[in-house]
């Protein structure tokens, strides 16, 4: 989890330059550093030079090692660390014709990447898919490179605890016992959240909408992605109890009690198959996962639940061609809906602890709900249409008014999409008078792109997300999925060249030069903190790998200050030689670890490959 427990270096080689036109120092060292995937013909294109002297001219060579295009580098974007102390942006637009093509300054080359269209990204969306077929848990597994076997049967007849009490507000060790307090339920099937095998319907309810968004809007791989968000869907409706109003938010604990009296998902590295027939002291809950419920049957349910939870029933409703199948999907999110609690809050309910996803704002949920419930209603002919639109404006209005200005497009914030589709409802209905109007909803999405411009201004990598806190490389894919959400509704291109040098900063365009997606590159991550994959998987960026998966990325450097931790005896050491090889790009406090220790920056989660799905799906689109 990794908010609490959550192999060479770049191909780019570092060189010692001789004098050439290309370099002015020759002791000058250095990375050139490009999203590895590529571009589509019209877009702004840009790579660095992160070096220790100055910069003169580059190249660019196609796959015949034929010169295509020749340029100077931009002004010093500043010092990335001591070591590297100038970043000089490559200003590549003017490559338009589609192929493989190299930049090279001097003795240095960079990764290959391609020209092609936009198309061209439904290949790492359909690898972000692949990823959740790899983390599919219950009867309904598919063995793909992992070799997958159907794994916690159990859950089919599982019992309801308590919450239970911790040790502490950032800890996930439990005091003292569990209560009983339910009859059997079946929570079989979903997805695993992380590395690890808990299962969360805040985590699956945004994964799930992001996916039906996908189907919806677009794209090569729309076809792709229904058969993976149905899965999804599938265990949404066993988490939420229809007859008896009660939504289930949790398979499972973290950690054991601090009575050592029984083990957690985190004391134990092992395949989940296993886990049906652990027999061990104190593996109760391993063998027998519980379940926890957001509240008592009948009563309101945490707002931030309801809101995104009703809002993947609805999405499905807007897409299911079966209209019978849709009006139950409609009427299974009005229900819940209903049922959310937006009076006296107090703090949101997401994970038992709440540590593990802290979430604070819950009326973005709202407004999504509502704008999906409307866009239903309005496909399927309900005359519930203006109501819920009425509610989606209001709750807009209070986001707009109460929780605005802080975050961007992530599991933390979904107004982005909540706005998008608000606006399309409101043009849909032509209704005025409402608590809110367009131009209201645009403009908040033109400044949560001014939060991410405002961080890339002074970056030497023009980065958009925050480098020293957990989520970085979700943030850069849910300010790329904004870019193209805000074009769409105001018309305005003036974000396209930032969307696109986010993309690249998680494809490789960074200090570190890595691609933060398994198997999506040249230099991708190979070590990440998963248990699958790690005892099934390679560590050299071959297959069998956890293909598809987006990790974190680079995260706070003070949160390696102690080190990275022992191993698990039956977790296989990744990278082998232990050596972090990507020590000397630590920077601006910032540091990357591929180590499958470093869950603080090598853990991989379904909110991430989400994110990246959508994104990825927006910019495949015409």
């Amino acid at each position: 989890m990794r908010s609490l427990s959550r192999p060479a270096l770049a191909f780019a080689v570092a060189a010692v330059l001789t004098t050439s036109p290309a370099m002015a120092d020759a002791k000058t060292t250095g990375f050139i550093r490009v999203d590895q995937v590529g571009f589509t013909p019209v877009e702004s294109k840009h790579a660095y030079l992160m070096t220790t002297g100055t910069a003169a001219r580059f190249t660019v060579v196609d796959a015949q090692g034929r010169t295509v295009l020749t340029g100077t580098p931009g002004a010093d974007r500043g010092t990335w660390n001591t070591k590297y102390p100038h970043v000089y942006p490559l200003d590549l637009s003017a490559l338009e014709r589609p192929g493989s093509y190299k930049i090279k300054a001097g003795g240095l080359t960079s990764p290959e990447f391609r020209i092609a269209p936009a198309a061209q990204f439904a290949v790492p969306a359909a690898k972000a898919l692949a990823f959740f077929a790899a983390q599919r848990d219950g009867a309904d597994v598919r063995p793909g490179e992992l070799g997958r076997r159907p794994s916690h049967l159990n859950d089919r007849a599982a019992t309801v605890y308590e919450w239970p009490a911790f040790t502490g507000p950032d800890t996930d060790v439990i005091q003292g016992e569990l209560t009983r307090i339910g009859g059997r339920v079946d929570v079989e099937g979903g997805w695993f959240d992380a590395g690890d095998y808990l299962k969360f319907t805040h985590i699956l309810a945004y994964v799930d909408t992001l996916m039906w968004a996908a189907k919806r809007d677009g794209g090569p791989l729309a076809a792709g992605v229904t058969a993976e968000a149905r899965h999804g869907l599938r265990w949404l409706d066993k988490m939420w109890d229809e007859k008896s109003k009660t939504l289930y938010i949790q398979v499972g604990i973290g950690a054991g009690n601090e009575e050592g009296t029984f083990a957690g998902d985190h004391d134990v590295w092992r395949l989940p198959e296993a886990d049906d027939h652990d027999t061990g002291e104190g593996r109760q809950y391993i063998r027998n996962r519980p379940v926890f419920r957001a509240a008592a049957p009948g009563q309101k349910i945490s707002p931030n639940l309801a809101g995104r939870t009703a809002a993947a029933f609805a999405l499905a409703a807007q897409v299911e061609p079966d209209r019978k199948i849709a009006r139950d999907l409609l009427d299974k999110a009005a229900t819940l809906y209903a049922q959310a609690k937006t009076t006296n809050v107090g703090q949101l309910v997401t994970s038992l602890p709440f540590a593990f996803y802290p979430e604070s704002a819950w009326r973005d949920d709202m407004e999504l709900g509502g704008a999906q419930l409307a866009l239903a209603a309005k496909r399927l002919g309900d005359h519930r249409a203006g109501a819920w639109l009425e509610q989606a404006a209001h709750w807009a209005g209070e986001y707009l008014a109460h929780e605005a200005g802080g975050d961007t497009l992530n599991l933390y914030d979904v107004s982005a999409l909540a706005h998008r589709d608000l606006i399309l409802a409101l043009r849909s209905f032509g209704t005025r008078g409402l608590a809110v109007g367009e131009q209201d909803l645009i403009a908040d999405l033109k400044a949560q792109l001014e939060i991410g411009a405002a961080r890339a201004t002074p970056d030497p990598f023009q980065a958009g997300a925050d480098y020293a806190q957990f989520d970085a490389v979700p943030h850069a894919f849910g300010l790329t999925a904004t870019a193209r959400l805000y074009r769409s509704v105001s018309g305005d291109p003036a974000y396209d060249a930032f969307g696109t040098r986010q993309r690249g900063w998680a494809f490789g365009a960074n200090p570190w030069g890595v691609s933060f997606m398994v198997g999506v590159s040249e230099n991708a991550e190979r070590c990440p903190h998963h248990q699958v994959a790690n005892l099934k998987g390679r560590a050299d960026g071959r297959h069998p790998m956890l293909t598809g998966a987006v990790v974190n990325g680079p995260n706070s450097a003070d949160l390696f200050a102690d080190g990275l931790g022992g191993h698990f005896d039956e977790m296989v050491r990744c990278p082998p030689d232990g050596v972090d090889r990507y020590e000397e790009f630590t920077g601006r406090g910032a540091r990357y670890v591929d180590d499958v220790r470093s869950w603080q920056a090598s853990e991989p989660a379904d909110d991430f490959a989400a994110i990246a799905l959508y994104a990825l799906t927006l910019t495949s689109s015409p």
